[in-house]
This record gives C-alpha cells, structure tokens and sequence, in this order.
C-alpha cells in the first residue's frame, strides 16, 4: 500500500499520540473534560493545515491545467510548436526548473511541520499510552459487573442478555459507536495481559466491523483486519478453540498469503485437529480475580443499583426528620433514612446545597491527585480504585469548616483534626469504581494509625453529584446496595462498640456507568469520642 508524504506525516503524528502526554487521566473524569477543549486546539490547528494544503493542491492544479492544455491545444505534432523560439523555450524551462520545483517543493513539509509545532505545543495535556490502556480496562470492567454485550457497546449501546433478548441497561442522553479499530485497541490491551477472555469478544467485534468496511485503510487507525484476525486467531488457540484459530488463520492468508508465521500456524492447528479429534468447544472462562473474593455478589448488588425489595420491607427501617436532640435542628430538622440495622446505616437527605458542592468542587480540583490504598505500612495505587482524590483542610468560616460542624452536630461526634481526618473530595474516572473493602484498619501497620488517634470508628459520606447510571454504594456481607442521592450523606459505624472491626461493613463503590461521580469522605476516629460515643465490652454491640 502506497501513502502520500502528507498522509505518511500525519500517521507519523498520530503514532507519537501514545508515548509522551500527562499520565492518569483515565482515573478522573475531569481530566477527560478537560481533554476536550485541548481537542478543541488541535482540531484548529489542523483547519489551518488543511487550509494551506488546499491552496497548495491548487497552485498544483493549476500548472497541472496549464501543462495538460498545451499537450492538447499547442503541442498537436511532433514539430508543430517548436518552429517557435519562444514555445521552445518555455518548454525547456519547464523542464528544467518548474516541474524540479513542483516535484521537489518543500511547501507540502512546511505545512506539516507548522502542524507538528502547534501539536507539540499541547502535548504535554495530551494523554499517555498508560490511559489509553486505563480506559480500555475500564470498558472492560463495565462490560463484566454489568454483564453489559460487547456487540452493543460497539453499537454504542449499553444491552445485556435477558431470557436469550438483549435488553437496555440504561439508554445514554448521548452514545457513540466504536469503530473496528477501537475495538481493536481494547482487545489488543487484553490480548497484551493474556486475558484472552476479553481479547476474544472484543478482537471478534473488531473483525466483524473491519469486515464490514471491506478492510479499507484509514490513517488514523492503528489496526487493521488482518492485525484483528492475527490477534483473534491466538487468542482463539489459547482458550482451547483450534478449530476457530484454523479458520481464521486462514482467512488471513489470504489477505497475506506469504506470511511464513501463519503458515507454520496453520500447520500446526491442523496437526492439532487430527490428534485431538473433533472441537472440544468454546473454552472462554473469566479471569479469577486473587482481590475480588466476593466477584458474584459485589456485581449483582451493583447491577441491582440500590433495589432489593426483600431488604426495605424491614419495619424496624423507617425515615424521619431528625434533630438528634440538638437545638441547632430544632428549627431545621434532617431528612433521615434508616438503611440497615446491621451495620447501621443512615442516608441523610439534601445534607449539602447546590453551592457549597461547587465550592468544594473547585477547592478540590487543583489538588486532586491518583487515589491511593493501604499497601502495608505504605500507600500505593492499585488497578481495584480507580479515582482522583483531594484532601481538604477547614477552618470555622471555611465551607469545609461549615461542614465538619454539619457532621458533628448530625453524629454528635467531635470530627476536628486529629479526631477525624481532613475532608477527602474524590471524582471517578472512566469506570471509576473501588472494590470491596473496609474503611477500618485491619492491621496494625495501617497507615489509619499515623494520626495516633485510634482507628476508623465511623464514615460519613457526602454525594457531590448525581450519576445516570452505576456508582452505587455496595455492602456486601450485609447483601444491599445504595444509589447515589445528589446532595445526599451516608454515614456508618466501621467498628462495634467494643473497639472491633464490623466485618458486615465490606463495601465497594460500584464502577459509574454513565456519569461524572464525586464524593466527599469524612472519616472519624476513636479518640475524641469517649464521652460521645460509650465504648462496650459487649461484643454484640
């Protein structure tokens, strides 16, 4: 296949997108937003680049007419036009200068080199090969918690398969179809991990779309159908399907017929075949997860997004408006909801107004960096929290100081620094999601214990926005799941009232669907609570 030196420029600027930009932004889906209006420029940029491509194309245009009429009009005999000294002579200096000056113009670099500039201006806001891979797992991680179809989400549809009919999980107000090449580039990351599982449904879906556009090349992509088929083929043999690898590993063949690897493969899945005798089948299995030991009921509670009827009939559960006998809601009470009984869980209702979100929103946004986990006595990031979080210290007047005496007088516990930790802002990203666990410390190296004021002893939890679809809150062992409430506040006992941990507080925050999640976290600690919160040496409470 033959490119034009401005196409073969312009594969070399897609092809240098992955290596060199800001990493991380996949954990965070105001990167992403942000990453739009960086498009913006660059969409501008190349406007400016096609622009003085055209006017070239037509400067050669026209000497291309000029030349093509005199063959046709002046030239019409061998001898006709050169009898003329001055036919002669433009002729030769065409020759010798303008067709050297055409053909070897440096106006088609210039131009392309004016691109490459303004690109290499906004690079560093541009993401890396790391996010790139982060999204793919995130789709990924959608497509098994939700059960979602890979052929839908191609679609640009969020289906699943119900009673043997695909059905929606949730229509997007805006939805966008993936091309055989994007496809292609969330199998390929699979494919790179040896998760053949999700190399396969994806490279299947890839196959099918560059079928459907008769394998034509386009210089943004980075596959194509006989890469997709390459791909497809292995993954196919790794899951124990030879027969599929055969078929396949020979359609591509034919598109590259000289291919010795392929032959070889082909060979040896004949080989294969004979000794084995007839197909044993489809061998896709789910990859086990060594984290995730609760996989089962973590993704029905999030498929279920908050509804378990069985768990709300529950009559000692009830919603009230709540002044835990402090004046200051006398006049004001909370909307309180009870939630579970064990563990003891409260939604309080419009906990926070529509302007103090955007001011912590805003306070948070230069700070937010990679979330981390507990890694020992270290914290480190982890594939299982996906986010970008905040931390937000408060004085009286601030509004995180308003909101720490919100806190308190709610739980009447005291939630100062040291007694509890400064606020935590957290925005999701692209699946944002964490996986079950607890926010007490389970060990006594657990970075929980810098503060030297005991452990965890309760969360409370503050919904910064709403979300469309997915990002419930998921108590696993206590087997029900809370959507997320705009302006809402959830909040807990981590620890039984003899200072042990509540194993029934296990929970996750689901992966977001569709929506730009952010939460605020306060976590309490045992000290400062003494006389606010009677420790027991009943192990039953």
């Amino acid at each position: 296949m033959k490119m034009s030196p401005v196409v073969l420029v312009c594969c070399v600027l897609v092809a240098a997108v992955a290596p060199r930009c800001s990493s991380e932004m996949y954990t965070s889906l105001l990167n992403v937003k942000q990453a739009i209006s960086v498009e913006r420029k660059l969409i501008d940029y190349l406007r400016t680049y096609i622009d003085h491509e055209q006017e070239r194309l037509q400067d050669i245009k026209r000497f291309y007419t000029k030349v093509s009429d005199l063959h046709s009009e002046l030239y019409k005999g061998p001898a006709a036009g050169m009898a003329n000294p001055l036919v002669a002579f433009t002729l030769i200096k065409r020759l010798h200068s303008e067709w050297l000056n055409v053909v070897y113009s440096n106006e088609a670099l210039e131009n392309a080199q004016a691109l490459r500039s303004s690109y290499e201006e906004e690079e560093a806001e541009l993401p890396k090969l790391e996010d790139l891979q982060g999204a793919a797992k995130g789709l990924m991680r959608l497509q098994d918690v939700y059960a979602l179809q890979v052929s839908s989400l191609a679609r640009g549809r969020f289906q699943r398969v119900a009673n043997g009919e695909a059905v929606d999980v949730y229509m997007p107000a805006v939805s966008i179809p993936l091309s055989g090449d994007d496809c292609f580039l969330v199998g390929k990351v699979a494919y790179e991990q040896e998760d053949y599982y999700h190399s396969v449904q994806w490279m299947e879906e890839s196959v099918r779309l560059f079928r459907g556009t008769r394998g034509e090349w386009s210089p943004e992509n980075e596959g194509t159908l006989e890469d997709a088929l390459d791909h497809l083929a292995f993954s196919h043999f790794k899951t124990g399907n030879v027969s599929h690898a055969l078929s396949l590993s020979q359609e591509l063949l034919h598109h590259d017929p000289m291919n010795g690897r392929v032959l070889q493969n082909v060979e040896k899945y004949e080989k294969l075949l004979v000794a084995a005798g007839p197909p044993r089948g489809d061998g896709l299995r789910r990859p086990t997860s060594t984290y995730l030991r609760t996989r089962e009921t973590y993704e029905r509670l999030c498929q279920t997004q908050g509804s378990q009827p069985m768990h709300f009939k529950n009559p000692r559960l009830f919603c009230d408006y709540f002044t835990n006998n402090n004046p200051a809601l006398l006049l004001m009470p909370t909307k309180r909801e009870v939630l579970s009984l064990q563990p003891f869980v409260i939604l309080y209702h419009d906990f926070i107004t529509d302007v103090e979100v955007e001011d912590i929103k805003s306070l948070a946004q230069p700070g937010l960096r990679r979330s981390v986990v507990a890694a020992g006595e270290k914290q480190a990031t982890a594939d299982y929290r996906i986010s970008k979080s905040a931390w937000l210290k408060g004085s009286s007047l601030s509004v995180v100081g308003k909101l720490d005496q919100r806190i308190s007088t709610l739980t009447g516990l005291d939630v100062k620094h040291p007694y509890g930790e400064y606020l935590q802002v957290v925005n999701y990203g692209i699946g944002g999601h964490y996986e079950p666990h607890f926010d007490h410390a389970t060990s006594p190296s657990s970075p929980v214990f810098k503060l030297k004021t005991g452990n965890r002893v309760a969360t409370f939890m503050i919904y910064l926005s709403p979300v469309e679809a997915g990002g419930s809150t998921a108590f696993i062992y206590a087997n029900f799941s809370v959507p997320v409430v705009e302006k809402a506040a959830i909040f807990w006992w981590n620890l039984h009232r003899n200072g042990e941990g509540n194993t029934d507080t296990l929970h996750a925050g689901c992966p977001v669907l569709i929506g730009d999640k952010w939460v605020a976290n306060k976590w309490i600690h045992e000290f400062g609570q003494e006389f606010l919160h009677r420790c027991s040496l009943n192990p039953e409470e």
